[in-house]
């Protein structure tokens, strides 16, 4: 196995684990953060789309079953899979597959923006999915605004933790 298949396997059994054993009980203002979508984020742009599908499913999949839900992890996680390289694109230009993004680099106005829209399609799929009612869109949104910053300040943190130093 080369060194992505394994930093991607890695990626992923570290951020389920942080957030079952850690982020699952954290709460702010009784509002919990799912930085484990950094996963899908992540993944390199140019990998296969088909293995970043599967393991989103199974991403959401996992952390539907620790949550004892009935899917909308997984839905979620799918549907952010999917539409991540549209996010790219308007994030970054037509050209963003030729060019060598790394979300983990410094902070710019493209990156923060690429993780805002796809943390906030992430959660407003998750909740709409979750409460399944209409009527709720006010609750809706005030839990996808909520959970939005509290993921984007960990998210972001969390990637600047894990940055690899200057070679």
């Amino acid at each position: 196995m080369n060194s992505t298949v394994i930093g991607n396997i890695s990626r992923f059994v570290l951020l389920m684990a942080a957030q079952i054993l850690v982020f699952n009980k954290m709460e702010l203002f009784g509002y919990t953060a799912f930085p484990y979508i950094l996963y899908i984020l992540l993944f390199p742009v140019n990998g296969n789309k088909a293995v970043l599908l599967i393991t989103a499913f199974f991403l959401g999949l996992t952390q539907d079953i620790f949550l004892n839900t009935s899917g909308p992890h997984a839905a979620a996680c799918v549907c952010l899979a999917y539409f991540r390289p549209a996010f790219f694109r308007f994030s970054f230009g037509i050209s963003y597959e030729y060019q060598t993004i790394r979300i983990n680099d410094r902070l710019t106005p493209e990156r923060f923006s690429f993780i805002l829209i796809s943390v906030v399609t992430h959660h407003l799929i998750l909740y709409l999915l979750e409460l399944l009612r209409f009527t709720l869109i006010i609750d809706t949104l005030i839990r996808t605004v909520a959970t939005t910053v509290f993921t984007l300040i960990l998210s972001i943190t969390i990637i600047y933790l894990i940055k690899p130093g200057k070679q």
